[in-house]
This record gives C-alpha cells, structure tokens and sequence, in this order.
C-alpha cells in the first residue's frame, strides 16, 4: 500500500512539474555544467536532395595546356591522341597527324581527312592528294623533297575524320586550334596556306573562301596566303584557274625571299 502511495504521489509531483513548463528532468544532486564535456557535434551531412556542384571544364584551357607542354612534334601527336574532348576521335580510325618534311619553307593546312586520309593515317592522300601534288610539282614543290626550297609539310585543323565527312562544327574547331598554334610553332614554316573553308575560319576567324584565297595576310606570325582546297577543285574545275594563280603567288614569295 505505501508503495502505491509512493507511485500515485511521484506521478503527480511530475505532472504538477511539466504542468508548471519543466522540460528537463531534476537530479538529486546539482551538476556544474562547466565540468562536463561538451559532446562532439557530428560532421552536417548535405540534404540528400542537395545539388551537387559540377566542375566545369573549359575543353579549349585543357587544350591550350597539353599543346604548350609539347616541346616536339612527336611530343604534339601524343598530346592529340591523349586529348579526352573531341568526340570525333571515338568514330575515327586514325589520327592523321602530317606529312612531308618538317623543315620545309612551306606549310600547308588543310580542312579535316576524308575517308581515304582516315584509311592511310596521312593528309592529301587519295584524288585529293594526287591533285595537291600536281600543283606543287607545277612550282617545283614536292612533299617528298629533301630540301627546304622545294620540300612542302602537310596538316589538317582537324586530326580526325568527322562522321559523314561533315564539316567540323565551331566548338570543335576551336578545341583544335591550341594544337594548330603549336603545330606551326614547332614546324616555324617561312609560309603557311590556309586550303580551304576550315583552317581560315579556325585560324583567321573568317570564312568565304573565295573571297579571302589570293591575299596575303599575317597568321602565327607567318605570311599566309588562303588557297581552295583540292577537293573544291575537284568539284568545280573552273577555279582550277584562281588556284594557278595562287600557286605562282607563292613562288614569288619564295624566290623573292631567297634572293633577299
């Protein structure tokens, strides 16, 4: 009986308590707050639902780098084969990289490789190449030769065949356009030509070719003469006409600067 008393008459000293606001209960003893150890708050995690925070990477930054870091022009077709952003390269068979001999006085940059470049690995190859090489033994030119005065290096703006052979879109072409930069850096031509839509829109930020082919103009730091590609040629014979005239350009120019 007493402890029924004892139960009945806790419980409702409690219950007065909580009526009176009492949130915490009292011990028998007082505690000094000040001697007991705050208790470590645990790491806040992110709300589940939170947005996770993306890293942008900026394609063109990360291909000015690894074009800078090449100090070669075998150093720059690795950098190109490890480059991990232009989708292109996943539908490719080859990186077409150059041809010709590295030291040659001339330069030449064409548009992207068709599908016979893809095939071989190498620029200007197939009618297209056959066509090219026709133009430059009319000025005594060969991608062949030996020599600085006669010899000719080859490049495209785009080291990958586009799906279809299409046409590279702007974002791709600016991805490119670091590793073209060095490119010709590595190669220090006396002359560069621009063939075709592509390289002058990469390189001289226009387009309409045959408006711009025929002028000298300055590009890297190099007198750059824009020219149709061969394969415009190919499709329209009449302007085979402006190219001679292009080509003898460009003799001009080297026999000018060899005899200066």
């Amino acid at each position: 009986m007493e402890s029924a008393l004892e139960y009945h008459t806790a419980r409702a000293l409690l219950e007065w308590q909580v009526d009176l606001g009492a949130t915490e209960a009292i011990l028998d003893a007082p505690v000094n707050r000040y001697d007991v150890p705050e208790k470590r708050k645990a790491p806040e995690q992110p709300a589940a639902d939170a947005p996770i925070r993306k890293v942008e990477i900026d394609p063109v930054e990360v291909a000015q780098q690894m074009a800078k870091s090449a100090s070669s022009l075998d150093e720059l077709q690795a950098a190109l084969a490890q480059y991990p952003h232009c989708s292109i390269k996943n539908g490719a068979r080859s990186l077409v990289f150059s041809d010709g001999h590295a030291a040659a006085r001339v330069m030449i940059i064409g548009e992207a490789p068709e599908r016979e470049e893809d095939r071989i690995g190498k620029p200007f190859v197939g009618r297209v190449g056959q066509l090219l090489d026709r133009m430059l033994a009319a000025i005594d030119m060969d991608r062949t030769a030996q020599t600085e005065e006669q010899a000719v290096y080859l490049a495209n703006v785009m080291p990958w065949r586009p799906p279809q052979s299409r046409d590279p879109l702007p974002d791709e072409i600016a991805m490119m356009m670091p590793f073209v930069q060095r490119h010709v850096e590595l190669v220090d031509p006396d002359f560069l030509i621009l063939m075709g839509n592509i390289p002058c829109q990469g390189v001289l930020k226009q387009r309409g070719i045959t408006r711009l082919r025929g002028t000298w103009v300055e590009a890297f730091g190099k007198p750059c003469l824009p020219m149709f590609h061969p394969s415009h040629l190919l499709r329209n014979p009449n302007a085979k006409r402006e190219a001679w005239a292009d080509l003898l350009s460009l003799k001009a120019r080297i026999n000018s600067a060899v005899s200066s």
